[in-house]
């Protein structure tokens, strides 16, 4: 299913470019042949994580009689993006880019226990989303110095690394990390181009969904995390939501 829309994806871009090209060859791009640059950014997720917040309120009503702050449920997810745009390439009436990039995004929640000896415990989880990507997008002038992305479209390969830190009196800490498998995902946004300084630095935003699905996460081992002995956490995390991302570009005419 996934190698079939990463196949639309790549026949529509193709036909865009065909179709640019034959309409005007004398105006292909910013340069001869186009841009090639880089970009980074600010990437903002909002997921669902059923699996993953059960675990939390296990371990919150576990430890309910020591508890001084409990643990939070996982919710929203920040990090950075960073990529490479291969190819940008103005049309008459089309902004075209394909681009590859990795994002990480994370989220930490901390509860702290009370202890007979007087020194208080510490609970930490934390969640990382990690992303390679490959996408392109689409999008025309409104006018001079500002675009619309019409679309813009990825396919990424997600792994979820989940990290479990105790902290306890004596200055002993245990740290436990366990991972998912990578699997596909992807994602649909729209947003704006802002020209810096035309044609080579431009500040991007957009906002649309992203789709990830994390069923279990293990140790290296093959542990799986579990609330209780024989019980996995099933459904650990999922994303089906607002994701926004702001980024600078920077190109260089080929």
């Amino acid at each position: 299913m996934y190698k079939r829309r990463y196949s639309s994806f790549l026949v529509f871009i193709l036909f865009l470019l065909l179709h640019a090209k034959v309409s005007d060859a004398q105006t292909f791009g910013f340069g001869c042949l186009g841009f090639v640059g880089g970009f980074g950014g600010y990437s903002y997720l909002q997921y669902k994580a059923d699996g993953l917040n059960n675990y939390v309120s296990f371990f919150n009503n576990e430890n309910k009689d020591s508890l001084v702050s409990p643990l939070g449920k996982f919710k929203t997810a920040q990090g950075y993006i960073v990529g490479i745009n291969f190819f940008r390439a103005k049309f008459p009436h089309l902004v075209i880019t394909s681009k590859g990039f990795y994002q990480s995004l994370a989220e930490i929640q901390n509860a702290t226990l009370s202890s007979t000896m007087g020194v208080n415990a510490s609970e930490s989880l934390e969640l990382k989303l990690n992303s390679w990507g490959l996408g392109f997008d689409v999008g025309t002038k409104l006018f001079d110095g500002l675009n619309w992305k019409i679309i813009d479209a990825s396919l990424m390969y997600n792994q979820a690394v989940f990290t479990r830190t105790e902290n306890l009196p004596g200055d002993y800490t245990n740290v436990e990390t366990f991972k998912s498998d990578s699997k596909i995902g992807y994602s649909l946004a729209s947003g704006f181009i802002l020209e810096i300084i035309e044609e080579y630095i431009t500040l991007e935003g957009s906002a649309g969904y992203m789709f990830f699905s994390v069923d279990k996460v293990h140790k290296d081992d093959g542990t799986v995390l579990s609330e209780k002995p024989n019980q996995p956490v099933t459904q650990f995390a999922r994303a089906g939501g607002f994701n926004a991302i702001i980024k600078l570009n920077v190109g260089f005419p080929l």
